[in-house]
């Protein structure tokens, strides 16, 4: 990471603050709001919470598992998002397998088949099996996937690593339609790093730990450092930094020298002293005008990704120019449908279907429980002496309870009367209700391994499997290209940051590299595929 910039790339601003910057990040964090409210609903349904919605109460806004509450009875539920997640999540994982390395020239296979093997090795260092099946989990609840894919260390390793982002923290260009993310401007997520923390990794000579905590004492209390940033209650005590990732147009020339065969792209401030001066001292070494040993150039812009990491008051802590070898910000991300920049979730389809069975149950329940009850007649003048109605009536509404009463000479004794239910159609709408779930979110019989009937074969019922991932077929291809564009980026890391003693270390004596040449040249083409099913 480099450290702080002396001079600011923008002419007349404060060089140690970007307070546009944090503007800009805060305005994409607003307009991600909905979908964090969206987001949270959905997790609260899949994970049990299914009665939070608010409704109009007689004193303002309450719960429906308050205003059910109020009224004596329980608020049932049957999480059915819970288990279609997990059968989707079941055929993720029966579907697993590592994306295969291919390679567009074949005098490239001796590199694509060292890659594959390294790609392999890399997988299993970040257990990326199983971070890739909780982001699927994240990816059906919220409809957005994110990882972070980063070189440093990590515990005892340094490595190329793979960290999953919690859509609660990230934020990125609202103003973004390209379903492959290729028009994004800006970048970035929310850490929440303690003291400690955060003075191991910014700390420098000139800005270090009485700086540092100067800068976040006053965003220390109950709540947590939030600055613009609003913080969770989890979030208490820790520091907030606020990476954001900029994509920026520089003049740059474009340089061929003829001498040395190479291309390379040298900035305005220092044209005059690589280009032109080398010029001079080759014609002056010759002592002629010699087109095919002098330096050629063209001016043209290029497009360059910058990180900033801010404190909540604008402060930079660290900036510079993207150091990966792809250029670009270290986020791969996947929003679905992303149909004019909108996220929709698997779990969203369904949450009206579970609220309309949750509510078919309870009245259900209500049902019975009033059926198997029925009504108690209690005279008036039966009351025993210091009694009152009302304890008459919690006594009635105990399973085991006795009733007190003083019989007197003409008044009728008290007495239940109940009758059989009437066929009120709850049970067939329960049934409808459950077959129309399993119709909206593809989630059918078959794909959660129930046989129709014990004669059914084998063959016919893998057949029906298959048939029914038709459905899903979509959502399951747009998380596979999500891992194919990480898996690409993983390969650029590798290649950038695996030392060839790294690479023997892990290939073995049968290191197909030792006689290549070029396979860390920047020009080396790879791609990645999912094996057909």
């Amino acid at each position: 990471m480099e450290g702080l910039s002396k001079k600011n790339r923008d002419a007349g601003e404060n060089e140690f603050f970007r307070i546009d910057l944090l503007t800009g990040a805060l305005r994409c964090w607003e307009g991600l709001a909905k979908f964090r409210e969206d987001r949270e609903r959905c997790k609260r349904f899949t994970y049990g919470d299914q009665w939070s919605d608010l409704m109009p109460g007689e004193y303002g806004p309450v719960t429906e598992e308050e205003y059910i509450m109020s009224q004596g009875n329980v608020p049932l539920k049957n999480n059915l998002i819970r288990r279609m997640v997990r059968n989707v999540l079941g055929v993720f994982r029966n579907r697993w397998s590592n994306p295969q390395c291919v390679c567009h020239d074949p005098r490239e296979e001796t590199e694509a088949s060292a890659m594959q093997r390294l790609i392999e090795y890399n997988i299993e260092r970040n257990r990326l099996e199983e971070i890739y099946a909780r982001t699927m989990e994240e990816f059906l609840i919220s409809g957005l996937a994110v990882h972070r894919k980063w070189y440093g260390r990590k515990g005892r390793h340094t490595d190329c690593w793979t960290d999953f982002v919690s859509p609660d923290h990230f934020f990125f260009d609202v103003s973004a339609r390209d379903f492959r993310n290729l028009d994004i401007s800006i970048i970035g997520e929310i850490h929440d790093m303690d003291f400690d923390t955060l003075c191991a990794t910014f700390a420098k000579e000139g800005y270090g730990w009485d700086e540092l905590h100067d800068e976040y004492a006053p965003l220390r209390n109950d709540t947590g450092p939030f600055g613009c940033f609003p913080g969770r209650d989890s979030d208490r005590g820790m520091c907030k930094v606020i990476e954001v990732w900029t994509r920026e147009y520089r003049q740059m020339y474009l340089c061929h020298d003829p001498m040395k065969g190479e291309y390379f792209r040298v900035s305005p401030e220092n044209y005059q002293e690589i280009v032109i001066q080398e010029n001079d001292r080759r014609q002056s070494v010759s002592g002629k005008k010699d087109k095919d040993s002098i330096i050629n150039s063209r001016m043209e812009i290029t497009e360059e990704w910058h990180y900033h990491f801010l404190t909540p008051s604008g402060r930079v802590l660290a900036s510079g120019k993207s150091p990966y070898l792809h250029g670009r910000h270290p986020y791969i991300m996947k929003a679905y449908p992303f149909i004019d920049g909108e996220i929709h979730s698997f779990v969203a389809d369904i949450i009206d279907q579970q609220k309309y069975t949750n509510r078919l149950i309870s009245m259900y329940d209500w049902i019975l429980r009033a059926s198997a009850k029925g009504v108690l007649l209690f005279p008036e003048d039966a009351l025993p002496k210091g009694g009152s109605m009302e304890e008459v009536v919690e006594e009635w509404s105990r399973f085991n309870g006795v009733l007190v009463y003083r019989p007197r000479t003409g008044s009728p004794l008290p007495q239940q009367i109940h009758a059989n239910s009437a066929n009120h159609g709850v049970a067939d709408l329960l049934s409808i209700q459950l077959s129309m779930m399993e119709n909206v979110s593809g989630v059918n019989s078959a794909l959660q391994g129930k046989l129709e009937s014990s004669s059914m074969s084998g063959t016919l019922f893998s057949q029906q499997t298959k048939n029914s991932l038709t459905a899903l077929a979509d959502l399951m291809k747009s998380y596979d290209n999500f891992i194919l564009d990480a898996t690409a980026v993983d390969a650029s890391n590798i290649r950038q940051f695996y030392t060839p003693a790294l690479i023997r270390s892990i290939l073995g004596e049968e290191n197909p590299l030792q006689s290549s040449e070029y396979f860390f040249d920047s020009s080396l083409d790879f791609s990645f595929t999912k094996p057909e099913e």
